[in-house]
């Protein structure tokens, strides 16, 4: 047999052709079924397939320990020099220490300002930090412990004070901040040396004029930026900025404008050192001479609380009250201002007669009696005629109104109100609104309560004119028109009675005028636009015969013949008439009063800054230091 016949297959089966594959499966071998099954053709059995496993994964490397659960959940507990302390998450440290008696010195920072951190002398220890963080900025963490007292913290403090006082220069006795300077407190709390520097000081612009109200000592400046934030932030008019470097880096205008916003002297109030000052105060009085009173602006509808600052029986400035709810820590230039009236052109007499003409000074001064009398008698005949009208001045307080209101309708049979006022104005983003009279939701709600018709001043000058209106009452004598033109109208009528503040050409056609006390003089209240009603303190006893409003219409309703109320106080004219105006109810006049005094009589809070320097403004109640 050959090797061919050797090689070649047995059967019908014929050998591949060239090139095709050698691996095929013998079932492959033959013909193709007719209907191939359906799916993929798998190499490996189902079962082979499902028993393969995956390779195991690697492992997670280790990560930081899981944070502790909170102490006190919704809140961050942590430790301030050993005392534990329960705060709001995001709360800041200074705020946080204020809350267990510990305090941290600051310059830069402000709570109703963002947060700069640039002063540097409120860094503290804290455990979860290497190095000393500023407590203005840095929230507190769940277990943290902070330390403010340790010798690393106070020689940090006594360098910082070094450091800004290395150029400051020694104007403590003819600065108008002396007495209520923060650089001033901070050397005798934390520094207290002798000054290393040798050579002179960098010299600055000692009075740069920066607006009308607003004069800067460049030199004083410590660079804590509170009015740039303050200008930028809260008035919304970027008018501030620093300029310089190093040495030489100032606070000043953009080059070709001025301070000039209604908000400029909110500057004066933030500022912790004598650098900002008050063109109007600057040199006028000695902060430890001055005392302070709680008191309400009067300049609009706001309602912004004050503090009245005064000497012997004198305001000298007006100063924001803090109010969440109002005003915040602010006030507007023009409230600030309204002290002048307070001061000047008051009616310190009454009189009997017209002020006018070649007679004026021929008017007979009488004493308040006469004066009551002399009213009295004018009044009575016309009491229930149409004749008589009263006006009364949303400018006057709460208590004023309910009495003089009261003695109107029951004494004089008056059904009708006249509603005067000081003329709309400006208003603005902010504070200031256009009515510019303090109570003029009070008004309408007494008018209300007491069933009295209100009536516009227009409706009134239309009765002048016609001659329907002869006699007149009036509860202040602020018009929202022509002052000239109604005092004109008013010499014509034959009883003109006016309890008045400040004389104006309205004043000099009264036939009685009976001087009445301005707000700081007594107490009482206003209600605010929103229907706010706050309470005011009284600051120093009234001028010569000046008597509050309601006292006035105790002894009118005297003389005419009506009841006569036994008020010894404002207290008294509230708690017997005030339960006729529902809008009252809720308020309660004894609990809505500011702190003010500790004794009965005039003792007012020490200093012209409540007790605290400006810097110490923020904080909620005041902190009385003795003088």
């Amino acid at each position: 047999m050959s090797n061919d016949d050797t090689k070649k297959p047995t059967g019908d089966a014929q050998p591949p052709p060239k090139g095709a594959p050698t691996d095929t499966p013998a079932a492959k071998i033959g013909p193709e079924p007719s209907n191939p099954p359906a799916g993929p053709k798998m190499d490996t059995p189902p079962a082979a397939a499902s028993s393969v496993t995956p390779p195991p994964k690697a492992a997670a490397p280790p990560g930081p320990p899981p944070k502790p659960a909170p102490k006190n959940p919704g809140f961050v507990t942590c430790t301030i020099d050993g005392k534990e302390v329960v705060v709001k998450p995001g709360t800041n440290m200074i705020e946080a220490a204020k809350t267990v008696g510990s305090e941290i010195p600051y310059y830069c920072y402000h709570p109703r300002l963002s947060i700069a951190a640039n002063c540097r002398i409120c860094l503290i220890e804290a455990s979860n930090a290497p190095k000393m963080v500023p407590a203005c900025q840095t929230p507190l963490a769940e277990g943290v412990v902070v330390k403010t007292t340790t010798p690393k913290v106070k020689e940090q403090q006594r360098s910082v004070m070094e450091f800004l006082l290395l150029n400051h220069p020694v104007d403590c006795s003819i600065c108008d901040q002396a007495g209520e300077c923060k650089l001033q407190d901070y050397y005798m709390k934390y520094d207290y040396r002798p000054s290393r520097l040798e050579g002179g000081k960098a010299l600055k612009n000692k009075r740069k004029v920066l607006g009308p109200r607003v004069v800067l000592d460049q030199e004083r400046c410590i660079m804590c930026t509170r009015c740039v934030r303050v200008m930028n932030e809260v008035a919304k008019e970027p008018q501030l900025g620093v300029f310089g470097r190093g040495s030489h880096e100032r606070i000043d205008v953009f080059p070709g404008n001025e301070l000039d916003s209604d908000y400029s002297m909110n500057t004066v109030d933030v500022c912790p050192v004598g650098a900002l000052l008050s063109r109007d105060f600057r040199f006028k009085a000695r902060a430890w001479f001055l005392s302070a009173t709680p008191s309400i602006c009067t300049g609009c509808a706001k309602g912004c609380n004050t503090y009245a600052d005064w000497m012997s029986q004198d305001t000298y400035r007006i100063r924001p009250r803090e109010n969440e709810e109002i005003n915040k820590s602010w006030m507007c230039d023009q409230g600030r201002l309204m002290y002048k009236s307070f001061n000047l052109g008051r009616v310190l007499q009454a009189r009997i007669g017209r002020a006018t003409g070649q007679a004026a000074e021929a008017v007979p001064v009488v004493t308040r009696k006469e004066a009551a009398q002399a009213a009295a008698k004018a009044l009575k005949p016309l009491v229930g005629s149409g004749k008589l009208a009263v006006l009364a001045s949303p400018v006057s307080s709460n208590e004023e109104l309910l009495a003089g209101l009261t003695f109107a309708k029951a004494t004089l049979g008056i059904s009708t109100v006249y509603v005067g006022g000081r003329p709309a104005g400006k208003s603005d983003h902010f504070l200031k609104t256009a009515d510019k009279n303090p109570n003029r939701k009070g008004l309408e709600w007494i008018a209300k309560g007491l069933g009295l018709k209100v009536e516009t001043f227009e409706a009134l000058t239309t009765a002048l004119d016609k001659g329907s209106v002869k006699a007149l009452y009036a509860i202040g004598t602020e018009v929202p028109g022509d002052v000239a033109a109604f005092a004109q109208a008013a010499s014509k009528l034959d009883v003109f009675v006016v309890q008045e503040k400040n004389e104006s050409p309205v004043t000099a056609q009264a036939t009685v005028l009976l001087p009445a006390s301005i707000h700081v003089e007594d107490e009482g209240s206003f209600t605010q636009m929103d229907g706010i009603t706050q309470r005011f303190r009284k600051a120093y006893p009234p001028k010569g015969d000046v008597i509050p409003g309601w006292k006035w219409a105790a002894e009118l309703t005297r003389e005419v013949g009506g009841e006569a109320p036994a008020w010894t106080s404002a207290r008294d004219v509230w708690r017997e008439l005030s339960g006729k105006v529902a809008e009252f109810a809720e308020f309660n006049w004894d609990k809505a009063s500011p702190p003010d005094r500790e004794k009965p009589g005039i003792n007012p809070l020490p200093t012209g800054a409540d007790g605290r320097p400006p810097g110490y403004r923020e904080f909620g109640s005041p902190r009385v230091r003795g003088i």
